[in-house]
C-alpha cells in the first residue's frame, strides 16, 4: 500500500529548539523544580538515577511536541488571518502576535490540570516532605509550562 500524501497545507520550516530545549532544562526548569532537594541529603540510591533520567527525557519530549505544534498552531492562525498578522510583523509587535496566538481561556484550564498533576504526582504520600509531602516545586512546573518563560528559548 503506498503511503498517504497529505496537503501541504502549512508553510515549511526548519525550526528546532530541542537543544535549546535541553540546555533550559538542565539549567533553568530541573533547578527551579527541584530547588529544595538537597542532593546530598535527599536519601535515593543511585540506582534510581536511571529512572530519573528516562523522566527527564519523557519531560523534555512532551515539552518540546508542545513548542513544535506551537508552530504549527500560530501558522495556521497566519492563514486564517494573514493581514493582521502580517501588520503585526512588519510593526515588531511581539506582544501584539503572542496575544493573537495564545487563547488565554485555554491556557487557563491547561495550567489548572497540570498544577492539579504536578500536586498528585508530585507529592510523597507519606506526607514527609519540605511542603506537605511536595517532592517538587508544583509552582515552578506551572510557570515552566507558560509560553510566556519559553520566551528565552525562542529568541
Amino acid at each position: 500500500m503506498a503511503p498517504i500524501e497529505y496537503p501541504k497545507i502549512l508553510h515549511p520550516n526548519n525550526v528546532n529548539l530541542n537543544q535549546k530545549l535541553k540546555d533550559s532544562y538542565i539549567n533553568a526548569i530541573l533547578p527551579a523544580a527541584c530547588a529544595h532537594l538537597n542532593r546530598e541529603e535527599r536519601g535515593e540510591a543511585k540506582e534510581n538515577y536511571g529512572s530519573a533520567a528516562t523522566n527527564d527525557v519523557n519531560c523534555i519530549q512532551a515539552l518540546s511536541r508542545r513548542i513544535h505544534f506551537g508552530k504549527f498552531v500560530a501558522e495556521s492562525k497566519f492563514q486564517r488571518e494573514t493581514e493582521r498578522f502580517v501588520k503585526l510583523i512588519k510593526n515588531e509587535d511581539r506582544k501584539g502576535i503572542d496575544e493573537a496566538i495564545t487563547d488565554v481561556k485555554v491556557e487557563e484550564k491547561v495550567l489548572e490540570r497540570l498544577r492539579l498533576k504536578a500536586k498528585t504526582y508530585g507529592t510523597d504520600p507519606s506526607g514527609e516532605g519540605e511542603q506537605n509531602g511536595a517532592k517538587i516545586n508544583i509552582d515552578a512546573v506551572v510557570a515552566m509550562y507558560k509560553v510566556s518563560l519559553f520566551r528565552p528559548i525562542i529568541n
